[in-house]
């Protein structure tokens, strides 16, 4: 299976500055949302909004839901959910497969669903955009060269039909979602102790290997130059054809618990 895409001519990876730009963003994400991960039993009855702008996952979307107006709740969540988009989508569209590669490395878990992800669109990019506009679906729309216009319409459209339906989903399971929220306020303390100990194993896990997200973002720059060097030489550009997609890079373990394709989420 192959994908096709722009010629090679039109690729010009950016200079370090620009591509420090891109990635400090993303390395900021990461950090808010697995800060979310365990500070989200004290922020999701008290301050909602506040997890939203940490971590827009569905999970705290629809705990969150029932507590936010209507302007809030699309505002804030639309915003979060948006941020790290564009970022992968130039990731793609600078590097093509290399950058497909490097996020199949370092977020191992994502593997098989980037694979299934590569043949859906494929056949129905346009849909899958709408459908599923996340980090992974944004960096392979760059690198297909999908035109900005189309992705920003797809993905902004497909993000906002995504929060309406967790909100009527919201509406229809207010009870047990309010009784979830009070079984979060009168065990708060035990659950944030729970997350805390999970986030400390996980980094621990993350240090033994020698990764991390934050780690692997720091280090894009240097992993897509050596992957370039390694393409053909008589590819001036230096970077992989995207028409390779479906081969592009292994599943090398890494310890990260969500991998740069959670970014966004």
């Amino acid at each position: 299976m192959s994908l096709p895409s722009a010629p090679l001519s039109s690729r010009r990876p950016p200079s370090r500055r620009v591509l420090s730009l891109v990635v400090a963003p993303l390395i900021v994400m990461v950090v808010a949302a697995n800060s979310a991960f365990f500070l989200w039993p004290s922020l999701v009855d008290t301050h909602p909004l506040w997890l939203l702008t940490l971590s827009s996952q569905n999970r705290y979307l629809a705990l969150t839901t029932n507590s936010l107006d209507a302007w809030s709740y699309y505002l804030v969540a639309t915003l979060r959910l948006l941020a790290p988009d564009p970022l992968f989508y130039l990731l793609g569209l600078w590097y093509g497969a290399d950058a497909i590669g490097w996020m199949e490395r370092h977020a191992p878990s994502l593997g098989t669903s980037l694979r299934w992800v590569e043949k859906g669109f494929a056949k129905a990019r346009h849909v899958v955009v709408f459908i599923a506009p996340n980090n992974m679906v944004s960096l392979l729309a760059g690198a297909v060269a999908m035109p900005p216009a189309v992705f920003a319409a797809l993905n902004i459209s497909g993000t906002i039909t995504r929060l309406v339906l967790i909100r009527l989903l919201g509406n229809v399971f207010q009870a047990p979602i309010d009784a979830f929220l009070g079984f979060v306020k009168e065990y708060r303390w035990y659950l944030i102790g729970a997350c805390v100990l999970l986030t400390l194993l996980s980094t621990w896990s993350d240090r033994r290997s020698g990764g991390g997200e934050v780690e692997a973002l720091r280090h894009l720059g240097d992993d897509l130059a050596d992957e370039a060097g390694g393409n053909d030489p008589a590819d001036p550009t230096g970077v992989a054809d995207p028409a390779d997609l479906s081969d592009a890079g292994g599943t090398t373990d890494h310890p990260g618990s969500t991998g740069p394709g959670g970014v966004g989420q």
